[in-house]
């Protein structure tokens, strides 16, 4: 078994994603940007490779049903706000992708979060909008049984 290298905090499901959840809405906040957002919320995967009992969680969600000029001026209320707020940006660039769409990785090492947003504009079979994928750190259950029947 693998060994991580921090010590997971102890939280089971439900409160792990009201947490991330909330991250979310903070980095939403950030941005600065109205729009429609996503509603699914945060799935749970085990972090099985550590240990029985660990989980993570994820959020991918988006900002839609705005211009482009929004994703331009959510990215870059984004990168002022991310190093204001404890997050430390480990990636500013362009999406390996044909069209080069503005990315910003980043990690809260206090809440054990990692964020990508890609600021995706408006192309002919798609809409401009901010795309978030939030990862958190392993979590530790109270027993690997609170896991079964999540997702």
């Amino acid at each position: 078994m693998k060994e991580l290298n921090y010590e997971p905090v102890k939280m089971d499901p439900g409160p792990a994603r009201t947490k991330t959840k909330q991250v979310s809405s903070r980095l939403l906040e950030m941005t600065g940007v109205k729009g429609k957002v996503t509603e699914p919320g945060p799935s749970v995967s085990r972090c099985s490779e550590y240990g029985d009992d660990l989980f993570a969680t994820e959020h991918p969600w988006s900002v839609y049903e705005i211009s482009d000029a929004q994703v331009e001026e959510g990215m870059q209320n984004l990168r002022k706000a991310l190093g204001e707020n404890g997050w430390k940006i480990t990636k500013d660039g362009k999406a390996n992708s044909q069209a080069q769409d503005p990315e910003i990785y980043a990690e809260n090492k206090a809440e054990q979060f990692d964020v990508h947003v890609t600021g995706r504009r408006k192309t002919e079979t798609g809409q401009s909008m901010l795309l978030f994928k939030v990862v958190s750190a392993c979590f530790r259950a109270a027993s690997a049984s609170d896991l079964d029947g999540q997702y």
